[in-house]
């Protein structure tokens, strides 16, 4: 398995489906919470959020979310990546709950040389995160900066 790609492996409209997905639990979400210091009882406090919320149950907090969505995408997309640019557009569809699995793809939107950076270019993707119901939960867009292919 390769992991990332050079530039010239890169065509807009490219969908890469990234495998397997991810299950999040209940102790996944509270430690990331805990270690990131979130402590709105919406995420933390299952009798607060069975009141606070049409689900009636903790919802798992947009920062894991996108976290996971990078996590996931990596092998595919920005293993080979030199920085991220930025990120153009976060987008919340739909909450993720515990014990719902996350799966992700991307796709190229853009793709440019980088005229004062030899051996560079730029790709803009987009990552979508779906639940294992195919329900959209975000959609995040970032650019890259990845190398091109070395020589020979």
């Amino acid at each position: 398995m390769t992991f990332g790609r050079y530039f010239e492996d890169f065509e807009v409209g490219q969908v890469f489906r990234h495998w397997p997905g991810k299950t999040v639990t209940e102790y996944d979400h509270h430690l990331f919470s805990l270690l990131t210091m979130v402590r709105h009882p919406l995420h933390l406090d299952a009798h607060y959020a069975k009141t606070a919320t049409r689900y009636e149950q903790p919802l798992v907090i947009g920062s894991y979310v996108f976290s996971l969505l990078l996590g996931l995408s990596e092998a595919d997309v920005a293993g080979l990546a030199i920085t991220h640019r930025g990120f153009e557009k976060i987008e919340h569809h739909a909450p993720l709950l515990h014990g719902d699995t996350l799966y992700a793809e991307s796709e190229v939107y853009a793709k440019h040389d980088i005229p004062d950076r030899e051996g560079r270019g730029q790709v803009g993707v987009e990552t979508r995160g779906h639940n294992q119901d195919r329900t959209l939960v975000m959609t995040l867009r970032r650019d890259l900066v990845v190398p091109t292919r070395p020589p020979g």
